[in-house]
């Protein structure tokens, strides 16, 4: 117990190894907290235990007054950085969920390097291609040649009896019009 009020004190003081050396020592007792924290929220961070404790040290770190002067005091406050950080996670997945900060989906023929689209946008592009065809069938054959079939302008020009630059505004054509439906 002196140990930790030693090294709390020259954490203080800003002694960077003492500080290191105490959360070392605390280790377990704040791994145990992120634990309990964890339980009760578990839906709310991806964050895993250990995640949470190494994200408290940097927390932890970051903050250059630390003002504990016990164990009890230093555990305490760990606990309230673990609180923030896993409320700072929902607030973010809740604005992620909402839309904010998620970049706008667009179409790409690099289709291998992509992963797996969900269902639901996968039966949204299908039926608006369903729709476009309607409209305009060469545009929807350029899609699924590029989009879905991974080929280069110049393999569908080739296939269509097309130009690559016909190709070109046919493809920026359909992103819009299917952008625009998908919307």
């Amino acid at each position: 117990m002196g140990d930790i009020t030693e090294l709390l004190s020259q954490a203080r003081a800003g002694d960077q190894g003492a500080f290191d050396a105490l959360f070392a020592e605390l280790y377990p007792q704040l791994h145990r907290i992120a634990r309990m924290r964890m339980a009760s929220s578990p839906q709310l961070t991806l964050l895993d235990t250990t995640g949470l404790v190494n994200e408290c040290y940097l927390k932890l770190v970051a903050t250059s007054r630390l003002t504990p002067v016990d164990r009890g005091h230093f555990l305490a406050y760990g606990s309230q950085v673990m609180r923030s950080i896993i409320v700072d996670a929902a607030r973010a997945r809740a604005a992620e969920r909402r839309g904010g900060g998620v970049p706008d989906a667009t179409l790409s023929s690099d289709f291998a390097l992509e992963a797996a689209l969900p269902e639901e946008e996968v039966l949204g592009i299908h039926q608006a291609l369903n729709d476009l065809a309607i409209l305009e069938p060469r545009l929807v054959e350029v899609v699924e040649m590029r989009y879905f079939g991974g080929l280069t302008e110049s393999e569908i020009a080739e296939s269509m009896g097309l130009s690559e630059r016909t190709v070109r505004r046919d493809w920026e054509k359909a992103k819009i019009l299917l952008a625009s439906v998908l919307a």
